[in-house]
């Protein structure tokens, strides 16, 4: 029986639940980056981000390449860049409208 798409979403988005994940994307839209580098820019320990970017490569939401003794990865096609792009905006919209409602309870007059 096939999944229904809305449990599909579901899992799409809780395979994207994890800030090494997020971090590794965000780093992987500028530019395709070795394993190296990646272990340069987030910081965590070699086996923690080697077991999250299994699970990208698992759904196929990066591709890794062997150049030379180095492992680069790159994001698998474009729509990633495209939907971190879109998670940003939507964040920045959220986070507008919490300062506006902020500005507001502070301007308004205290019983």
């Amino acid at each position: 029986m096939p999944v229904p798409l809305y449990q599909a979403k579901a899992e799409f988005f809780r395979m994207l639940g994890h800030p090494v994940r997020i971090r590794v994307l965000e780093l992987l839209c500028e530019r395709p980056t070795s394993v190296h580098d990646l272990l340069a820019d987030i910081g965590v320990e070699a086996s923690s981000l080697s077991q999250q970017l299994a699970v990208l490569r698992r759904h196929r939401i990066v591709r890794a390449n062997r150049e030379g003794s180095s492992v680069v990865y790159e994001l698998a096609g474009p729509d990633v860049s495209d939907l971190m792009r879109a998670a940003r905006r939507v964040l920045t919209e959220l986070a507008a409208g919490q300062e506006a409602l902020l500005t507001d309870l502070q301007a308004a007059p205290r019983p």
